[in-house]
Formats: structure tokens, sequence, C-alpha cells
């Protein structure tokens, strides 16, 4: 970029790329994201080249499925090899709870406010042969570090789908680590909109589908698994693409790849490939470091006028555990009518449990989230 084309607001440098501002405000990044226009003309150049040539060119697919595992590896500070191609966050989050080694007995410190994708599969092993101590994701640092010792595993969110809190992944990874006790994270909320380094948080698993912060299409996810721990997670989920000699369709040996291959269990999305890796890719340009104080901002601008205009936000917000997330209600008023209601003036966001539940990305300016403050009744 130019000269003074670096000093504009991060928003204005890429409203080019999000077509969406012509018709919307959009505050619903934590339920499905827009295509990025350089995603959805990476998709349509797939859907087309399929059109007319069927599978001629399946080198440039191998390379967009690779392509993803290079993007998402330097998005999170992981290695290609640490990265598997996934549907979605359920399935990463099943590979893990699934392949993993149970014992009767063993313990899993979860959290109560998590999205069901993170909840019921720990509350089915807690049916069958574990014991679950769930906690509140609001709970200080010494009580998640209590209930660790002696624990096998921790689940939990980088940001909460509800409310928006955010968990220092930091500090519980080091607690994780002190106890050893496995660490894994639902980061569909937070990747792509703020910072997460699963070296520095000392993550051992972690899974997140694209078509949230992260800007991608719906059904392609990746799930991350540290390479130390991949003979310890077995795939469940077993297919033709699991083995190591799976290029060899006449061998029947068993021997898994030795990477995270090992979870994709079979033919990947491609065109959801093409549009992931093009969305993880501006991402990676525009710098995540810069993305996450824009987000915030935005959230922490409508947070403060919704409260001007009578609202109350849900969770205690602070610098430290904000994130893109805000839930606001108004005593009196139905969340579904507010929704409906902005909807009609041009203005995207969800009802959630009986909270108005708004999410806006980097590419919005903080103009459009003041006429938003203005429209709320």
């Amino acid at each position: 970029m130019g000269f003074e084309k670096d000093f504009e607001p991060l928003w204005k440098q890429y409203r080019e790329e999000f077509p969406v501002t012509q018709n919307l405000i959009y505050l619903n990044h934590a339920a499905v994201s827009p295509l990025p226009r350089r995603t959805a003309v990476a998709m349509q150049g797939l859907a087309q080249d399929a059109l007319d040539f069927g599978s001629l060119h399946y080198d440039k697919w191998l390379d967009a499925y690779e392509g993803v595992r290079v993007a998402a590896a330097r998005l999170i500070g992981a290695t290609r090899g640490e990265i598997a191609l996934v549907k979605n966050t359920s399935e990463g989050i099943s590979t893990v709870a699934q392949g993993l080694d149970w014992h009767p007995g063993d313990r899993i410190i979860a959290f109560r406010e998590e999205f069901p994708s993170n909840y019921y599969p720990w509350l089915r092993l807690e049916a069958h042969r574990c014991y679950v101590e769930w906690l509140s994701v609001t709970d200080p640092l010494e009580k998640i570090e209590i209930a660790c010792t002696g624990a096998k595993l921790l689940s939990i969110s980088f940001v909460q789908y509800l409310s928006g809190f955010r968990a220092d992944l930091n500090a519980i990874g080091a607690i994780c680590k002190r106890h050893k006790c496995f660490f894994f994270v639902d980061a569909i909320q937070g990747l792509g909109a703020f910072p997460l380094d699963v070296e520095a948080a000392q993550i051992d698993a972690l899974a997140a589908d694209g078509h949230k912060w992260m800007l991608g299409p719906e059904g392609c996810g990746i799930l991350y698994v540290r390479k130390s721990r991949q003979d310890s997670i077995f795939p469940e989920e077993f297919g033709w693409t699991t083995v190591a000699g799976y290029n060899d369709y006449a061998s029947r040996d068993m021997a898994l790849r030795q990477d995270a291959g090992r979870y994709e269990c079979g033919t990947l999305n491609t065109i959801g490939c093409y549009g992931l890796r093009s969305s993880v890719e501006l991402l990676l340009e525009a710098g995540v470091e810069r993305i996450a104080p824009t987000v915030q901002a935005l959230a922490d601008q409508l947070a403060a006028g919704a409260i001007r205009r009578g609202y109350q936000v849900l969770g205690d917000r602070t610098p430290e555990n904000g994130a893109g997330i805000i839930a606001i209600q108004k005593p009196g008023l139905d969340s579904r009518k507010v929704v409906y209601d902005l909807k009609q003036k041009g203005i995207l966001a969800a009802p959630r449990q009986g909270w108005v539940r708004c999410s806006p990305h980097f590419y919005i300016s903080p103009e459009e989230i003041e006429r938003v403050i203005e429209e709320l009744p």
C-alpha cells in the first residue's frame, strides 16, 4: 500500500473487500460472516474451473488444501503438520473428545456458559465413564488451578458465544502445563479477530470453523493438534485418507499419517478450502495485531452507546476480557423485536437467549456504529 494508505484507518484500507457494506451494517460475525470479495472470487473461480474442466486441474486443488494448512499454521503459530482440515468446530472437538484414551474416574474441567458444541461432548463422556467439573468462565484463575489438580483435560472457548468474554489463554495454559492437564480450546469466536499463539498459550489442541471471524465459508475449518499429542488422539473417524499410504489405493496398510492429516477422514471441501485460504491470507495481510484493537474499539463503542440508550450489557467488559461480541437488552423490549426492527433499517444483529447480540468486524466504520446506536429503540 502507498504511504498515505498506510495511515488510513484499517476499515477504510479494506472497505472494498466487503461489498456487504453497500447493503447492510453487518453486526453478525459471531453467527455467519459475509465473504470478502477475494474469497468469493476464489470460490467462483474453482466452480467455473470444475464446470469447464472437471478435475483436470486437480493439482491446484491440492495446492489449496496445503495453502489452508500453511496459512492457518501462521495464524496460530503452529506448523503445517499440526493442522487438519475439518468440516466444522464440532467435528474438531469430537475428534479430540472421542480420540483420547479415557478411563473410569478421569476428570474433565469444562465451563457452564459454553456453546453446545463445546458442552455436549464432555457431558456425554460424563454419562459414560468420566467426571466433569463444571466451572464458570468468570471464576478466578486460582479456582481453575485448584480444579486442574489431577484433571486429565480442560476445555474452554477463546471467546464465549453470548457474553463475548475472552479467556486468558496464556494464563490457563500455564496452569494446565503445571498440572499436566490436556489443554483444549474452542477458538471459533476469537480466531481471526484476536491474536492467538498456541506455543505461548501451551495449547494441546484447538478447533475453529472458518465462517465467523476468519471470514470464510461455512463447512470448512481447522483442527490443530500439537505434534507431541497426535499419537495420544486416535482418529475414531477412520477413512482412506487417514493412513500414510492413502495415495496407493491397492494398499491395505493401516499405518497412520505422520501428521495431523490423520484426522482428515476422506475427500475434502475443495471449494471451501479455496475460500478459507483466501480469507485467512487476507487476515494475515491486514495483521491480526491491528485487527484486534479495531474490533475491540468498535464493540466498546457500541456497548457504551447502548448503555447511554438505557440498555444493559451482559457481563463485566474490560480491556483484558472484551472481544468482538456484545449482548445487550433493555427492560420491556423483546430482543427478537429489536433485531427485527434493526433489520428493517439495514442493520443485522442476532437474538440470543433474550439478548441482542452484536458482533462487528474490523471493516465496519465507527460512523456506522454510531448509526446503530441512534437506531436502537
